[in-house]
Parts: structure tokens; sequence; C-alpha cells
């Protein structure tokens, strides 16, 4: 399998980019370190080229293994020697920028002394250069060949939607019938019955279960549904959470597991339910039952779906015979393959890449995932070559099933770019059945340095995109949803085994069962606060690599003040740091001496009222969460000086903010009751991409700010009762024209839709409105949205038409709106003929197509 050593070459990719980069050439002669570094440039680009060659070689040679291990723990050093320039850097900078402001402001930030900083940092720089040197000169001994990495992310297929078409699920169409007809047999009387799916990873066994969930059948015969992904962990609360969270919408994560419990009683009782539980691994039937005496509550005829790879579960757990999923039929196979290795109907040029393509099929052994993904790893390639390899690829002397699987995910993940492979190794920190946002993720990725292109004005973020696009279309990523602001996902539970092994002992999720973290440990996430006492403090201390710190669970955060004070004082080079859901008061202003950090969480703390001025040092900040911090008085009044912030979300009392850096790129404003005016917040602000603005009562007009804003691509307005969006129509030639995505709701002033939308006829791709109970119309020239794809329209009871005529339109959805439910039923409704040649269509909750 794959191992955290195959990221050396990807490393050692970063640093040399950094080194040759005009701006760091520029700052070695102005610190005169330039002869050192380039020593080091030159050793480092020789061992650069035989790094491939080493990665490859390792798994059969342990010494190849320590060398590379060596190698690794020079570059992260010299990678902390290159940020401390970069530092520096961005403090010059800033103190530049004061030009004549007051001296006070410029002692704030010119703290640093230039000659001893120039005699410190040379020293690091020759040490870094001796050590690299003595490494590097032990790869002679293991005769390596220089090769390059001609790999690169590119887009692949159209993304899909995460919800599962019957058309998208080849060979599965009996299987379904049958569990449906178990689910609805008249003859079963007993409370609850239990259906077991068992059959090997990567069988489909979700997908079915998804089907089945949403089969009108089902839809019908059960008052309530509920979907919960169990997977590794069988904790009794964190199931309760989550069954709430789908029968509710509502995340009760705050209440004891008492309360969860007579909570879900009360949503279950006297009803008919269907619950799935899908991907459980839990053996002990002590738990299991613990958790099924609480739903005894429910009508008689209520039904759980179970989906596990174990017999035993199955039987454990399974009031009847477990329904045994089997491999799909050759000729399914091959469809699916074809489906995901051409475009339709393109095979018919290559009847010889389909001969070879028969032979891989035969391989899979039937099972979809496999197929899949060799079917995306050969998309576009049209050289026999390529197909060659597969066919005759070492991978498939496996013999054990499961091996057999993943060693079809290990050989796409051995095709990734070297810079790709870290990245997915990341999400080994998140737990499975993660709902993963681009919101969140990138920020780490950005924050670690992990996103490369060959384009340097590329924006990062899109960058990111890129990377889980490539990460879908290799079947490695499941549930996609691209909403045009951000995309949402999760990780196939295989996927998620293949990422745990590829990172080994870089990423480890902390939790109170983990006596002693590794001093290879460079990411550490965690789920519970079972860890933080003293002895978790001390076990933390010892990992003096860390870089990365946070919570995956929301609720779960610094208990005390002195772990902030641990991270602060042991963790210099942390570039990832999550204070969220803590309770202090005031944030210890030594926080200002982590100059190495990139991105920072404060989000929900209750009882926070003042951040110290001195978070203001920060430069290399990107990303800043101050969401659902409501007794947070002010922001500190140099914020304006976080040169690199790109990503800020803010809850505060203040009416109006101090300016931010024009590097902004993503802002949220949430439950900022008191704010009346952005104008000063905005007007450096020319090139922010998405802005969202929720529950800011206070909040009456949006002029003339969102003129400033020419970049702007994704807006999002959200319960502000008194905001006015028509006042803004003066003169829409100041208007943005690059809108991709539009949302509204829970606007009262909301009569008609703004002209200034017009603006953005050829890029608008998502149009959402919602609860804007004063909603009459839509004006004609929507006809002219020719790149809409997504129409969304819930709760605006006085709508009553839509001059619709939206050749892009994929998925369109309305409920609440009697009028326009009615012209647009199924064949009947005068303007069905208008969207019928969208693929997703919901009216009124009910799935049409």
């Amino acid at each position: 399998m794959a191992a955290a050593e195959t990221f050396v070459f990807n490393i050692a990719a970063k640093l040399l980019g950094e080194l040759v980069s005009p701006a760091f050439q520029e700052a070695c002669l102005v610190w005169g370190v330039e002869s050192d570094l380039r020593r080091l440039e030159n050793t480092l680009s020789n061992v650069k080229a035989v790094l491939l060659d080493a990665e490859e070689q390792r798994v059969h040679n342990q010494e190849l293994t320590v060398w590379l291990g060596q190698l690794k723990e020079v570059f992260y050093d010299a990678q902390d020697v290159l940020d401390d320039f970069e530092c520096e850097a961005l403090r010059r900078q800033v103190v530049e920028m004061q030009g004549s402001t007051t001296r006070k402001v410029s002692r704030f930030f010119s703290s640093s002394n230039p000659l001893v900083f120039q005699t410190k940092m040379a020293h690091k720089v020759k040490e870094i250069r001796a050590r690299l040197d003595e490494v590097a000169a032990d790869r002679a001994k293991f005769h390596l060949s220089q090769r390059s990495d001609d790999r690169h992310v590119v887009r692949g297929r159209e993304m899909s939607y995460s919800f599962v078409q019957a058309s998208d699920v080849i060979g599965r169409g009996q299987d379904k019938d049958k569990i449906v007809e178990y689910l609805m047999d008249p003859s079963d009387v007993q409370s609850i019955s239990v259906v077991s799916v068992v059959g090997i990873g990567g069988l489909g066994k979700t997908a079915l279960a998804k089907l089945v969930f949403n089969d009108e059948r089902v839809i019908e015969h059960f008052e309530l549904k509920c979907w919960v992904c169990v997977s590794d962990e069988f904790v009794l609360k964190q199931l309760l959470v989550k069954m709430i969270k789908s029968i509710t919408s509502e995340n009760r994560s705050d209440l004891d597991e008492e309360q969860l419990q007579v909570l879900l009683r009360n949503n279950l009782d006297g009803k008919k339910f269907f619950l799935v539980l899908d991907d459980v691994w839990n053996e002990d039937r002590e738990k299991w039952f613990e958790l099924k005496n609480l739903l005894i509550g429910g009508a008689n005829g209520s039904k759980i779906l179970v989906t596990t790879r174990s017999p035993t579960i199955a039987s454990m757990m399974g009031t009847m015979s477990p329904y045994n999923l089997e491999g799909l039929l050759h000729q399914e196979c091959l469809s699916l393959f074809i489906k995901w290795a051409f475009d339709e109907g393109k095979e018919r040029q290559h009847t010889n890449l389909v001969e070879i393509g028969d032979a891989i099929v035969k391989k899979c052994k039937g099972v979809p995932l496999a197929v899949k993904s060799l079917g995306s790893l050969l998309y576009s390639k049209l050289d026999e070559c390529d197909w060659l390899f597969v066919r005759d690829n070492e991978m498939w002397k496996l013999n054990r099933k499961e091996r057999d699987i993943l060693s079809v995910l290990q050989l796409s993940y051995n095709q990734m770019p070297s810079y790709l492979k870290q990245c997915f190794a990341f999400l080994s920190l998140f737990p499975k059945d993660y709902d993963f946002n681009t919101f969140d993720l990138i920020p780490h990725w950005m924050a670690n340095g992990l996103l490369q292109s060959p384009n340097e004005n590329q924006e990062p973020e899109d960058i990111g995109n890129q990377y889980i696009d490539e990460l879908y279309s290799r079947c490695f990523l499941q549930d996609y949803n691209d909403l045009g602001y951000l995309r949402e996902f999760k990780i196939h539970d295989l996927a998620h085994d293949l990422a745990l092994s590829s990172a080994q002992s870089e990423c480890l999720i902390l939790n109170c069962q983990i006596q002693n973290i590794s001093k290879k440990v460079w990411h550490l996430s965690y789920t519970d606060n079972t860890w933080q006492n003293e002895n978790g403090l001390k076990c933390l201390q010892k990992s003096k690599s860390l870089r990365t710190i946070f919570s995956v669970v929301e609720g779960v955060g610094p208990s005390t003040k002195s772990f902030v004070d641990s991270y602060v004082s042991k963790f210099r080079y942390l570039g990832v740091l999550d204070l969220s859901d803590s309770s202090f008061e005031v944030l210890p202003s030594s926080i200002g001496t982590m100059k190495h950090l990139r991105l920072l969480y404060l989000s929900r703390n209750c009882r926070i009222h003042k951040l110290p001025n001195s978070i203001c040092k920060l430069q290399n900040l990107q990303t800043l969460h101050l969401r659902g911090c409501e007794k947070l008085e002010e922001l500190p009044k140099d914020i304006r000086y976080l040169i690199r912030l790109r990503n800020f979300s803010v809850t505060t009392k203040q009416k109006s903010l101090p300016g931010c850096p024009n590097s902004l790129r993503f802002l949220v404003l949430s439950n900022c009751g008191n704010l009346e005016s952005l104008v000063e917040m905005m007007q450096v602000c020319t090139s922010l991409r998405f802005l969202r603005i929720d529950n800011c009562g206070g909040l009456i007009s949006l002029l003339p700010i969102l003129k400033l804003l020419t970049t702007l691509e994704a807006l999002v307005i959200e319960n502000c009762e008194k905001l006015d969006l028509i006042e803004m129509e003066d003169n829409q030639d100041d208007f943005p024209t690059s809108f991709r995505a539009l949302r509204f709701i829970g606007l009262p002033q909301l009569v008609a839709m703004p002209d200034w939308i017009k603006r953005s006829s050829n890029s608008l791709q998502i149009l959402v409105i919602e609860s804007c109970p004063n909603l009459t119309t839509f004006p004609e020239w929507l006809v002219n949205l020719e790149s809409l794809r997504r129409l969304t329209i819930l709760n605006c009871p006085k709508l009553s038409s839509l001059k619709l005529c939206l050749p892009a339109l994929r998925s369109f959805r309305i409920a609440e709106c009697p009028e326009l439910i009615r012209r647009y039923q199924p064949e009947i409704g005068e303007d069905w003929h208008m969207i019928a040649h969208a693929s997703d269509i919901y009216l009124d909750g009910k799935r049409i197509k």
C-alpha cells in the first residue's frame, strides 16, 4: 500500500519552486544568503530528479524507505526556514504600508532586529544545507534513475448531483424490488423488522440502499424515513444525533444522551418508520440492543435496513435471513465500464480498446466500484499502451476479494499527480461519512501549501476545486453536489481506507484510546474532549512537529486556556489551529507570536468579547472564522493589515465594520444584528468573489457597496427582513456582471426580482429563492438566462407564473407555491413542456424525474 514517504517528491517540488521564485531570489540578496541557498537549490534539484524512482522502489527496499524518511525530515525543516524568510518579508511589507502613520503603529509591527535576523537565518541555512548534503550523498548506493512527473490534473467528465438516479445504478433493479418487497410484507406484524444487506466493499450496498430509500413505494408506505451512516464507531450518542438530524434537519449535539433519547422517542412515537443504518461494523450485541430498544416506540410494521460487509453482523442484527448482494453480471459490468471510460457513443470508434476493456472487466469480478474506478482512470486515454498497462498490471495477482478492490483503487491512486496524493491523504483526518464542503476543506489544503498549479495567476480556490473534481472522477468521492459557489461530497469508505494507508504516520485522528503521538505526526484532528486532560496535554507536547490541530465535530473545542497557551508555546510552526467552541472570554495576546498561522478557527465561542490587536500581526493568516461569536463587541482596528486574508466569517455587535484587506475573496457576515453599513469595510474589497449575509436585521441597503464588487461571483442573502434589493436599480451598468450563483432566503421586502440580475444573464447558473412571501412576479428577461442550470423556488405562495425558457436547465425544484405547482404538473400542466427537459425535477418535495 501507499506510504507517507511517497510525498517526498511533492515536498521537494514545492521547496524548489519557492527557491527559484523571483520574490525569494530578491530576498536572498537582501539577507546575504544567496550563495548557500543556491547550493541548497542545486542539491535539491539533483535529489528531486531521482525521487519518483525511489518512491516506487521503496516498497521492496527498507533501507530506501529510511532514506526517504530522512530526506523528508530535512525538507520539512528547510520549509520552516523558507517560511521564516516569508514571514519577515510580509512583516516588512506591512511596515512599509504604514507610510506616514504614527510611530506607535510602526513600532507595533517592527519588533524584529534586522541584523539579529540575518545572523540567525544565515546559520539556519548553512545547517540545512549541510544536513541535506549529508543525506543526499547516500543516493548513489541505490542506483536510482532520473524521472519526471508529467501527470497533471485535468477536468474530466461533467459532474453529477448527489441523488442516485435509477439509470445511474446498473444491474440493481431486481435487488431493489426484492428488498422493497421484504419491507412491505403485509404478513410481517413485528414492531420492528430488520433486513440486512451484506457484501464485500465496493459492491454498491449504499447505492442500493439509496435506491430503496427513494423508491416511491417506500415513500408512500412509511410515515417517516431516516438515514444514518454508522461506520467504524457505534457510539449511541453520535447515532442519536445523526438520527434526529436526519428526521428534523436540526443538529442537537448540545443535548446529553438522555435528552436525545426523549427527543427521538417523541419523533418516532406511534409512527411507522423506515431507518437505514449504513455501513455497520459493530459486533457488540449489547450496543445493538441498546439502540434497538430505543426504537420500539414506533408503529408496528416499522423497518430497519442494515448494510454491512460482515455476515456476522448481518446475522446478529437481522430478524430475517441476510440478503447477500452478489456481483454484477459481466455484460452489466461492461456497460458500466464503457459509461465511465468513454463519452456517450464514442466507444464505437475504438473497438480495439473495448476489447481490452472487456478483459479488464472480467478481472473486476462483478464489483461496480472496481469497474468504475478503472473506467474513469482510462477516460480520454486512447493509447493502447495505457489500457494494456491496466489489463496486465501485477495488482491482479492478489487473491482476496477485498484486497482486489483496494488494489484497483491503489492503481488509480498511483496514477495521480504527486501533489494530488498529498491532498487525498489529508482526507484521512476526517471520519468516514463526513460531510465535506469546499469552504472548509480547501483552506486546509491551502494552509498546508498543498495546492500547486503551473499557472501562477490561478486562484488557489479554483485549483482546489479542480483537485476535488479529479478525485471524484477517479471514484474516490461520492454524493457529489455542485451548488455553484461550493461543492459538497463524501469520501467512499474504501477510499477512506486508502487515504489512511497513504497518510500513515503523518495524519492522526486523536481519541481517548490513543496514549502516545508519534513525533512524525504533522496533522492532528480530534472528535471528542476526552483527551483534554493532563496526560493528553503531555502527549501533545511530545510531538513538536505538529502543523495542524483541529476538531471535526461541532461542539468539541479546547476547554481550558492552558491548552491555548500550550499551543502557542510548544508549536511554533503551527499553520492550522482550531479554537472553535472554546469558552474563554479573551484570546491571549500571545496568539500574535504564531506568525506561521494560516488558518484560525474561533467560531461558536459564546463568551469571547474581545480579540487582542496582536492578532493583526498574523500576516500569513489566510482564513479567519469568527462566526457564532455572539458577544464579540468589535473587530481589531488593524485587521486590514492581515494582508493575506482570503476567507473571513464573523459575528459581531458592531454597527459598522473596519476596512478589510483587498486580498479578501470570501466573506460571511452572520447574525450581526446591529450592522447598518458595509461601506467602510467594502471600500477596498474589490477582489471579493463570494459574499454571504445572513440574519443581519439592521441592514437596509447594499448600495453603494455592491457596485464596488465587480468580481463578485456568488451572493447569498438570508433572513435580512429590512433589506431592500430593488432600490439598488438606479444605474444597472454599475453592477457586477459575473454572478454565477444567487440565493435569496427570508426576504419579506422582495416583491420582484431586481433588474440588476439581468447584467449576469450569460453567467448565472444557480438561482435559489426561498421564503419570500411577497414575491409576486418573475420578469420577462428571466427567459434570457441561457446558462441557468438550477432553479429552486420554495415557499413563495404569491408567485403565480414563471416565464421560462431555460435551455441549460438541469435541476428544477418548487415547493409551497400552489399555483406554480399546478402549472408544472407532469404532462397535464400548461407549463410542463418548458421544464420537461431538466433531469432533476421536484414538485412539493416529490421527485418527478
